[in-house]
């Protein structure tokens, strides 16, 4: 019986695969690219046959996978054979005992190379406390230097991974739904791939704060028929002038993503009904000619000006700056008849697939290019730009892997200034750069040596702002040379990791004359020289590397003398904390942390060996004093809320949403538990809300009376600022839980002249 069972299985197993594979083939088929079947059929046997009997989680059988991601990268980025064969392939080196030499053989040089960058590595460079997912990160990175088809598999690979995360115990949708959020997400964004990184957000969104995606979704389906109307109405005379202009066109109606629109809630401190930008439309045409569609955008822009009052600081000119990642679009802010301002986007269909697949589709429109042997070229320059800064990233790493993550993600995400060089030519530059970060990007000497700029033709500083539009020139001196204080107002990762870079030379040659002088100190006063003393100074002079002791002595930070003799003799009594002895305290960034209601720490959790990951945790009323409550994010009783095993093997508790979380999760989700909330309302936390509205006599004491006396609310600050009428008001509050939090908010919301009201902690 259980043969047939069997049986009847592999028979079903073979129906799905092979319909899942013809399903690749007929995309491919249909696509632009050369015809290369049989090196794909051979990749799909190749790799239906490695990972034979192999099921995924889901319970389906593994090949499926692979199948799902060259569908992807296929059909969803329009890639060709070789990515096709590639994507089939990756995880063949991981999972089974073929080599990469073995795909060599079979599929030649450059699919191995892609299916080495993509195959997870161990070990690592940043040493025992490293994070493998950091070191993985790096290899996919230098070998996308390479090839940038081994990203843009790994982005379809983790968007299927995402899609079937259910399957996951929820300690492993944090890890993977926080890593694609931090990573994988900007990633997409800056290779162009909008439709992709909406979705890799809103299905990490959905895992970490199931409710909140359910109760957003919920509203925007609620609000579906309203903003169709608004829609309608909008886009009628619209229709009537494109119709008149000749053109052939497509108008979109665009709707804000779940997750964006959480992102605006949580950075405005607004409530779902106050986002005013949730529908926006999308004009995509076809130009006569591609000379002309630069021109036709314009025209079309100033058809719809005629109808409607443009929004004097949106417009948004990516036509003629397109975006380094190759987006192009007009985008202009409109006033409809309603009174709502709706943004409107208008593209050429060759823009809009640009805007769709992101690079890949940009390469499609290159003039002699084939699109099935996807390379970069010199005449790429803002990807090659993009690539030789990652290069650069990656030719000196951060020795923390936390560090280098954050040093790659500066480049990612940033939204883009134009700024211009004295000759006229167009720079590029994430906005919120400084004029050190654009010395940086010209050049590394004339980084290092900069001493100021002009800025449309005034003397400015190095940390000066810049904005889109400025004229730069930088001035330099060979005499100037970094200075630490550089890395507070460096912006970009490029000007990061040189900075950082040069500082780090200039400690180890510090270092090493600081070692001179601690040894000629030594020797002079009848000590020989050793690591035990080095140790024995730097902890009398309160530093706690020796490292740091020599650079200190170098840079005549500490001035040794008779108290360091007595010392090292065993003369003082007790360690002068004044270090009156010309002492030095190193700053070391330090995450204080802190438990509810108790400083007692003897009774903290600390995770044995064998300990259960995939199980939850619970936070109690009896327990909740063996856990770690870091001062970044305040969670209480009722936010969503994940694990963390720190190096001490103490368990920390955050907000899934919290940024040091959100790292965590990039760097070290191995460590992270899933944890939940099982508490009786025994216990008393820290909630902090804030409050705007119309100022008025008596609205201090109307509040602070429905907090005390209606709610019985412990009330530990107040502050409130009133200016030109309108008053901003803070208040720190003790509660049980979330749901008192949402009780409390509710009942201001009922006192006349507050217009605000949100939780900021």
């Amino acid at each position: 019986m259980d043969d047939d069972l069997n049986i009847t299985r592999e028979a079903e197993d073979d129906i799905l695969i092979n319909d899942a594979f013809q399903r690749l083939l007929n995309d491919y088929l249909a696509s632009r690219h050369r015809k290369k079947v049989d090196i794909i059929t051979k990749a799909f046997n190749f790799a239906r046959q490695a990972h034979k009997g192999v099921r995924r989680l889901s319970g389906e059988p593994y090949i499926m996978h692979p199948i799902a991601v060259a569908q992807i990268a296929c059909s969803e980025i329009g890639l060709g054979s070789t990515s096709i064969c590639s994507a089939l392939l990756h995880d063949v080196v991981e999972d089974t005992d073929y080599t990469v030499e073995d795909i060599e053989n079979m599929f030649g040089a450059k699919i191995a190379q892609i299916v080495n960058g993509l195959t997870k590595i161990s070990g690592g460079i940043f040493g025992e406390q490293a994070s493998a997912q950091a070191e993985n990160f790096k290899k996919l990175l230098l070998t996308m230097s390479e090839d940038i088809r081994v990203i843009l598999i790994k982005i379809a690979d983790r968007l299927h991974n995402m899609r079937t995360l259910d399957s996951q115990p929820a300690n492993k949708q944090y890890k993977i739904a926080g890593e694609t959020l931090y990573i994988y997400a900007p990633l997409a964004h800056r290779l162009g791939l909008y439709k992709i990184k909406s979705e890799l957000e809103n299905l990490s969104f959905r895992f970490e704060h199931p409710e909140e995606y359910v109760g957003i979704v919920n509203k925007i389906a609620a609000t579906q028929v309203k903003r169709h109307e608004l829609f309608g109405l909008f886009t009628a005379p619209i229709e009537q002038r494109l119709q008149a202009m000749g053109l052939k066109y497509e108008i979109k109606e665009r709707v804000k993503t779940p997750y964006s629109i959480w992102s605006k809630m949580q950075n405005k401190h607004v409530s779902f009904e106050e986002i005013y930008d949730i529908l926006a439309v999308r004009i995509i045409f076809t130009p006569t000619s591609r000379d002309q569609e630069i021109k036709e955008c314009f025209n079309i822009y100033v058809e719809l000006s005629q109808i409607y009052r443009s929004h004097p600081d949106r417009l948004r000119d990516w036509v003629n700056h397109p975006k380094a990642n190759g987006y192009q679009a007009l985008h202009v802010t409109l006033m409809s008849q309603q009174g709502h301002w709706i943004e409107v986007q208008i593209r050429s269909d060759r823009m809009n697939e640009i805007a769709e697949q992101g690079f890949a589709a940009h390469w499609k429109y290159k003039a002699g290019a084939d699109a099935d042997d996807l390379e970069y070229t010199e005449d790429e320059t803002e990807l090659n730009e993009w690539l030789h800064t990652i290069k650069e990233i990656l030719d000196d790493p951060q020795p923390d892997a936390m560090d280098f993550l954050d040093a790659i993600k500066l480049n990612l995400f940033a939204t883009e200034i134009f700024v211009f060089t004295p000759k006229g030519e167009i720079k590029t530059m994430p906005s919120g750069s400084t004029a050190l970060d654009f010395a940086f990007s010209i050049h590394t000497f004339l980084g290092t040596h900069c001493i100021g700029a002009k800025v449309n033709h005034k003397l400015v500083p190095m940390s000066h702002r810049l904005q889109s539009g400025d004229q730069v020139e930088i001035l330099m001196s060979k005499s100037m040379h970094v200075d630490p204080a550089w890395i507070n107002f460096a912006t970009t990762a490029k000007a990061k990791a040189k900075i950082q870079a040069y500082l780090r030379r200039h400690n180890r040659e510090a270092q090493k004359k600081g070692e001179e002088l601690l040894n000629d100190f030594l020797h002079a006063n009848g000590f020989e020289p050793s690591t035990m003393l080095f140790d024995r100074l730097a902890e009398f002079h309160d530093i706690r590397r020796r490292e740091d002791l020599m650079l200190a002595v170098a840079e005549k930070k500490i001035i040794l003398g008779e108290k360091d003799i007595d010392e090292l003799k065993g003369k003082n009594k007790k360690k002068d904390n004044a270090n009156t002895g010309g002492g030095w305290r190193k700053y070391v960034p330090f995450v204080r942390t802190r438990r509810q209601d108790d400083d007692d720490s003897a009774n903290l959790f600390i995770v044995p060996e064998k300990f259960n990951r995939k199980k939850p945790i619970f936070i109690t009323d009896q327990n909740i004093t063996q856990y770690l409550f870091p001062d970044c994010c305040h969670p209480i009783p009722g936010d969503d809320v994940l694990g963390f095993i720190n190096n001490k093997n103490q368990i920390e508790i955050h907000k899934r949403a919290c940024p040091v979380a959100n790292r965590l999760k990039a760097s070290y989700g191995n460590r992270i538990l899933d944890a939940k909330w099982d508490m009786q309302k025994t216990r008393f936390f820290n909630a902090t809300i804030r409050m705007g509205g119309i100022d008025r006599r008596g609205l201090v004491n109307e509040v602070t009376r429905v907090l005390s006396n209606q709610l019985s609310v412990d009330i530990r600050r107040i502050m409130f600022t009133t200016e030109d009428g309108i008053f901003d008001g803070v208040i720190d509050l003790r509660v049980h839980d979330c749901d008192d939090l949402s009780q409390i908010m509710d009942s201001l919301k009922e006192v006349e002249s507050l217009k605000e009201i949100s939780r900021i902690m």
